[in-house]
């Protein structure tokens, strides 16, 4: 196959995994400066953990990511400065981001980092750039598996109406 033989790292990524990979990492970069902010308004010590879980995975994915961009001659989209921290307490009461709201957003969040993982892993030709999203996304699992936990654990969670199959409703 010519240029697609061989070792992936010598192969050309092309337009797909290069679009992917960059919004990949310029998503994560608004993410982690939100996340830095969410830090300073969270109560939960659990929830502040995540977070911080969520920001070193976050640079360890853009650090693979943005080496595998200049290699290839492309500039990673800019990294913001890091928030200051501050204390919750210094956040008035109603300007304050409340701890369910924070775990509602990251729940969101790691629905959407599924779903652009999978994406990626589905348009490369690079095996390469395919196994790093695989990883990608099996961190992305793990910690939402965390994440639904604690929201379990909390009474974050506000479900949905649930069947009870082969229950009758009374009227």
């Amino acid at each position: 196959m010519g240029i697609l033989s061989g070792n992936p790292k010598d192969e050309p990524l092309h337009y797909g995994e290069v679009i992917g990979c960059w919004a990949y990492v310029g998503a994560n970069k608004g993410l982690i400066s939100a996340y830095q902010t969410f830090i300073n308004h969270a109560g939960d010590e659990g929830l502040k953990k995540l977070l911080h879980e969520a920001v070193d995975m976050m640079k360890d994915h853009d650090k693979q990511i943005e080496e595998v961009l200049k290699e290839n001659g492309i500039m990673p989209p800019p990294t913001l400065p890091d928030r200051p921290t501050c204390s919750a307490d210094d956040i008035p009461p109603g300007a304050r981001f409340m701890d369910p709201e924070i775990s509602g957003a990251i729940s969101i969040n790691i629905g959407q980092a599924l779903v652009s993982c999978s994406q990626v892993m589905g348009q490369c030709l690079r095996e390469d750039i395919a196994t790093m999203f695989a990883k990608f996304h099996a961190d992305k699992v793990m910690f939402g598996a965390k994440l639904l936990k604690l929201n379990k654990e909390k009474g974050w969670i506000i479900p949905p109406p649930m069947h009870m199959s082969g229950q009758q409703t009374k009227e």
